[in-house]
């Protein structure tokens, strides 16, 4: 069975955006990039919210020419890859390999999981924490930037207890830290 994975780039308080909505002190160094490259190759199907879906649909037409390798390597993933936007909002999806999905139904992604040949992710902290309290998150990968943000937008639910266990972190030169987890359920 394939896992599913929720994976984010956050504040060391948390966030994953400041209370303006800004994320610019998260945008990753090619270090970082490649890392998160790395673990979306595993990926077969992103499972995406609204805002994260418009936050990464400009991979799909982005010109990568002179840019470092590890965005036109990101841009290639994002188009290989499976898509599934849930919205109530949106009309329609752009980008190619989508679908849109009006409301997310654990079980159906439960079947998703037992039927995938590759790992799935899900993008986006509103979807992951309906992820996380359905119990479908089965590894967090949390990229921690070394800035405090007091506030926002943040990278896990809450009023949802899964215990975690630690199977590997990292450092990188920047300062971000990368911390693999495999959820262990509910205490």
């Amino acid at each position: 069975m394939a896992k599913l994975i929720y994976s984010a780039i956050a504040s060391l308080d948390g966030y994953v955006a400041d209370e303006q909505g800004n994320f610019e002190w998260a945008a990753p160094d090619e270090e970082v990039h490649a890392a998160a490259n790395d673990l979306q190759g595993r990926i077969g199907t992103m499972l995406l919210g609204r805002r994260m879906y418009e936050v990464l649909t400009p991979w799909e037409t982005m010109d990568t020419n002179g840019e470092p390798s590890v965005m036109a390597d990101f841009a290639a993933l994002w188009r290989g890859t499976d898509k599934v936007v849930y919205s109530r909002t949106l009309d329609d999806v752009p980008s190619a390999r989508t679908r849109l999905e009006r409301d997310f139904d654990p079980e159906t992604v439960r079947r998703m999981k037992a039927a995938a040949e590759r790992d799935l992710s899900v993008g986006g902290p509103d979807l992951a924490a309906s992820a996380f309290a359905a119990g479908l998150v089965d590894e967090c990968h949390l990229f921690l930037n070394p800035i405090i943000v007091g506030g926002g937008t943040s990278a896990l639910p809450d009023n949802v207890r899964v215990w975690l266990e630690l199977l590997d972190d990292r450092r990188f030169e920047s300062g971000v830290v990368h911390l693999h987890s495999r959820a262990q359920g509910s205490p």
